[in-house]
């Protein structure tokens, strides 16, 4: 979609707060407000799980709470739509294409960034642990090993303590 002049940041949004500090991380390095020809254009992205999956192996019945699960999903995805919206106004910064997509997130975010031709790839980091990363995987640690372009994985910041902030 992009010309080769044109640079892209696609970036990658669940409904946490990883994902939206993410978004506003990337806002502040990669646009500027008011600016009538930005540097780059933005692609903003939600993998939307299909009901299957979240239901997972749950046995005979599961087919009647589909269509329940179905809506649920497309609540949090019109959610996420809203939010990443409202951000993005927020700091003045147009979005060039805000997309759901229905499918795993290591697969749809991989195919964006090169259906886009994204120059990076911006994602949270949810900071899990090794054993929740075994059972759950890593969407950011798949994609920083299979995208073709650079990616880069935000943290969000650590609460600071009352008491550290007295020093």
């Amino acid at each position: 979609m992009a010309s080769g002049s044109e640079r892209v940041v696609v970036v990658g949004v669940d409904d946490s707060t990883h994902s939206y500090h993410a978004l506003e991380t990337a806002l502040g390095l990669f646009f500027t407000p008011f600016k009538s020809n930005p540097q780059f254009k933005l692609v903003v992205l939600h993998a939307r799980l299909p009901a299957t999956s979240v239901l997972g192996f749950a046995g005979p019945g599961t087919v009647d709470i589909i269509p329940l699960v179905e809506q649920d999903l497309d609540k949090t995805a019109d959610l996420v739509k809203k939010k990443c919206t409202d951000v993005c106004s927020a700091k003045s910064v147009e979005i060039t294409s805000l997309e759901v997509i229905e499918g795993d997130p290591r697969n749809i975010m991989l195919e964006a960034a090169e259906r886009h031709h994204a120059s990076v790839l911006v994602l949270g980091s949810h900071g899990y642990g090794a054993i929740k990363r075994v059972f759950l995987g890593s969407v950011s640690d798949y994609l920083a090993h299979h995208a073709h372009c650079s990616v880069m994985i935000v943290k969000k910041p650590k609460a600071k303590h009352a008491s550290n902030d007295k020093h």
